[in-house]
């Protein structure tokens, strides 16, 4: 007997909702036709990623920033419209874009 049975036992008037399920953020980001410029940079002695050029709502850059924190387990700032990644993840980067449908444009080797 699992947990679901044992629940019905305990409960029998109960009926389960159906859960829906949540959309992603990315799904709702604005895409636009000019490239993303994703550049590398060291400042104090440490990597970073830079990606600006984004003509969208700050809304929608804001949220691809997270995105983008979040699958590469990276920490990084949203500031004067750029988005500042903690380490060399071009090539992530700008695959996650593309699959996204962004134009990429990489910029610094």
């Amino acid at each position: 007997m699992d947990l679901q049975d044992q629940l019905k036992n305990l409960f029998p008037d109960h009926k389960p909702s159906e859960v829906k399920e949540k959309t992603s953020s990315s799904d709702k980001v604005w895409i636009q036709d000019n490239p993303i410029i994703c550049k590398y940079e060291k400042r104090k002695g440490k990597p970073i990623t830079i990606l600006e050029g984004y003509t969208g709502a700050t809304s929608d850059f804001k949220k691809l920033a997270k995105e983008l924190k979040t699958k590469l387990s990276v920490g990084g700032s949203f500031k004067d419209d750029k988005i500042i990644i903690q380490g060399d993840y071009r090539d992530k980067i700008m695959e996650l874009l593309k699959d996204k449908g962004f134009k990429v444009k990489r910029v610094g080797g």
